[in-house]
């Protein structure tokens, strides 16, 4: 009997052992998927610019024409590869420019052409109130990550500044500069007739993105 009681305890030891290590690798694998998780919604992972290769951005606007922005994956390269995969992917095609502010800013990049959209991923905001170095200003021609209260609540949502709005340096990821096209971001915003006084345009007046095409090109001299 003793032998019997025994032989019982120690079956009962190997089997609560047994559940000890399932449930710490259980414990484990949740952990490394949230890991992976957090490096993919903040883009941790995000590639290094390549040397010599400026990146442009091409935003065709429906009845407009195409403004075209260089990119500075140097200054913000998680903001930068953000923008390029859901440009890529063609996340952007069909999209609007919801808010409008003659003078300031045009912003788009939202699903819901609401101000309350994005895409399924939240990005670290590269600016200095956040802990980032990023010495882009938001002068005329910046283009920059809208977001909400949060730091890192930057998804699809962009905006192009009309005229040089430095009070948003260090709150706000400038990523590039435009280069050609400007005069259609002052038409637009000339054109704009917003509903309230936070540049709200209505659904059916939103001008339309055809397409965001993205151009790499090596660097003259380098």
């Amino acid at each position: 009997m003793a032998k019997n009681h025994s032989l019982k305890v120690y079956c009962i030891c190997a089997v609560c052992a047994v559940a000890v290590v399932l449930v710490a690798a259980g414990i484990w694998a949740v952990s490394r998927r949230e890991t992976n998780r957090a490096e993919e919604s903040t883009g941790e992972s995000a590639p290094a610019a390549e040397e010599g290769v400026k990146i442009y951005a091409d935003i065709e606007i429906e009845n407009y024409g195409t403004v075209t922005v260089l990119l500075d994956p140097v200054a913000a390269p998680v903001t930068v590869e953000n923008f390029v995969l859901l440009a890529e992917s063609g996340f952007y095609d069909g999209l609007t420019f919801h808010r409008i502010i003659d003078g300031f800013m045009m912003q788009g990049g939202d699903p819901e052409g609401t101000g309350l959209g994005g895409s399924e991923t939240t990005i670290v905001g590269e600016f200095s109130d956040n802990g980032y170095d990023n010495p882009l200003s938001h002068t005329r021609g910046a283009i920059s990550m809208a977001r909400s209260r949060s730091y890192n609540s930057a998804s699809s949502q962009f905006f192009i500044v009309q005229s040089d709005s430095p009070h948003l340096d260090g709150q706000y990821a400038a990523f590039g500069y435009v280069t050609e096209g400007m005069e259609i971001v002052d038409q637009i915003c000339k054109d704009a007739e917003p509903t309230d006084g936070n540049g709200s345009i209505a659904p059916e007046d939103q001008p339309v993105i055809t397409s965001i095409t993205i151009r790499r090109e090596e660097a003259a001299g380098e």
